[in-house]
């Protein structure tokens, strides 16, 4: 096979494969809120879940049963640090 198509069938299974770890899902309830781990991991897939959520109202980029600011701080790292962030456009 082409490299580009296997490429391109890894990413397709990578984007289904993360789409089962979304906010919004209801895994989460009163007794067991989502944590900062859990808020890390979804700040790191928002773009993910803003795309979802076009095809299901369900989806959400932001999980609304959480524990609170620490929730709030790991998916505010995510967001602002990425897999990397600015570290992979700036100049040397």
């Amino acid at each position: 096979m082409n490299k580009r198509v296997i490429l391109i069938l890894l990413l397709c299974l990578v984007c289904l494969t993360l789409t089962g770890c979304l906010p919004g899902d209801e895994r989460y309830t009163e007794e067991k809120p989502a944590g900062f781990f859990w808020g890390v991991w979804h700040g790191w897939i928002a773009p993910i879940s803003l795309i979802g959520g076009i095809f299901n109202e369900k989806i959400r980029i932001y999980e609304v049963v959480n524990t609170g600011w620490w929730y709030d701080f790991g998916f505010y790292m995510a967001i602002i640090g990425g897999f990397g962030g600015l570290s992979l456009v700036r100049k040397k």
